[in-house]
C-alpha cells in the first residue's frame, strides 16, 4: 500500500499543503482539496473511488473539478463515499445548480457523472484490493477518519479532528498498523483557536500520540501553511518518538515503514463494529 499527501501550491519549489487530499495506490483518493488539481485529466479518470472525511471547504473544494475531468461518456465515473451528513452537504452546497451543475441529477438522465455511495460509521468497505473503514473523530461538523488495511498492513488517515479516542481505540485493535497521518494545525499560542475549531496544537498532538499503539509511524498534516515553521519547532522540541513531518508529493510506501511495534503481536481481526 503506497499514500501520497497532494501538494497544493502552484509554481513553488516545495509545494505546501493548503488543503487537503491523499492518493491511495493511485486509484483511491481521500478528500479533494486539490485532488481536481492534480496531474492530467487521464490521470484523474484513473482515480475511481474518493472518501471524504467531511464537508468542509479545504477537502471538498476541487471536487466537481475532479468530477468533470475524470467523467468520460463510457458510463465509467468515480465514485464519491462519505457519511450521510457529508454527502447531503456536498449536494446542497457543491452540486445545486447554482455553485456547479447539479451533477447528481444529471447522472439519472445520462451517463453518470458520479455515484454517491453512503458509508455506515465502523462498517468497512472493499475497493481495489483494500478495506476502507469510517470512524467518527472529533470535529465542528460530522467528520471521519479512515482506518485502510489491505493483507499486510494498515495505515490511519485521520482527517480533522481535535483531541478524540474512538479512532485510537480501534488503532489498538488493527492487525499491522504502521503509520498514522495525523493533523496538527496551530502553535501553541493559538490554543483557543485550536479548542474552538477542534484542530490540534503540537502539545495536544503529543497527547493524541500518547493514546496510540506505541512506535507506530506518526505522519504531521494539515499544518496551516502561515504557522508552519513554528508548529514544526514546537513539534521538534516535544519530540513524539516516530514522528516525520509529512512532504507533499512523497510516496509512504507502507510495506518499507519501519515501526518498533511487532506486527505479529497482534493476530486479531480489526473489530470495526
Amino acid at each position: 500500500m503506497k499514500v501520497r499527501i497532494l501538494g497544493s501550491s502552484v509554481g513553488d519549489t516545495s509545494p505546501r499543503q493548503y488543503v487537503s487530499s491523499y492518493l491511495v495506490n493511485e486509484t483511491i483518493a481521500v478528500d479533494a482539496g486539490c485532488l481536481g488539481l492534480h496531474g492530467t485529466p487521464r490521470e484523474q479518470e484513473g482515480i475511481r473511488h474518493v472518501f471524504l472525511t467531511h464537508s468542509h471547504f479545504d477537502h471538498t473544494a476541487t471536487l466537481p473539478i475532479f468530477v468533470e475531468n475524470a467523467w468520460t461518456p463510457t458510463g465509467e465515473s468515480p465514485r464519491i463515499y462519505g457519511s450521510s451528513e457529508t454527502l447531503d452537504a456536498v449536494q446542497r452546497h457543491i452540486f445545486n445548480d447554482v455553485m456547479w451543475p447539479d451533477f447528481v441529477a444529471l447522472s439519472r438522465k445520462m451517463h453518470p457523472f458520479l455515484h454517491l455511495c453512503p458509508l455506515d460509521t465502523e462498517l468497512p468497505v472493499a475497493v481495489d484490493g483494500l478495506r476502507i473503514t469510517p470512524i467518527r473523530v472529533n470535529h465542528v461538523v460530522p467528520t471521519v477518519g479512515y482506518v485502510i488495511t489491505d493483507d499486510r498492513n494498515a495505515v490511519i488517515i485521520a482527517g480533522d479532528t481535535g483531541p478524540t479516542e474512538r479512532l485510537w481505540e480501534v488503532a489498538h485493535q488493527t492487525a499491522g498498523l504502521r503509520a498514522v497521518f495525523l493533523e496538527a494545525c496551530f502553535p501553541n499560542s493559538m490554543k483557543r483557536i485550536a479548542e474552538i475549531s477542534l484542530h490540534l496544537t503540537p502539545e495536544m498532538f503529543a497527547r493524541e500520540v500518547g493514546k496510540m499503539p506505541p512506535g507506530i509511524k506518526v505522519i504531521v498534516t494539515h499544518i496551516k501553511v502561515r504557522y508552519h515553521d513554528d508548529v514544526v519547532r514546537e513539534l521538534h522540541a516535544l519530540g513524539p518518538p516516530q514522528m516525520e513531518i509529512g512532504d507533499c508529493e512523497k510516496e509512504y510506501d507502507l510495506s518499507k515503514v519501519v515501526t518498533d511495534r511487532s506486527l505479529t503481536a497482534v493476530s486479531e481481526e480489526p473489530r470495526v463494529a
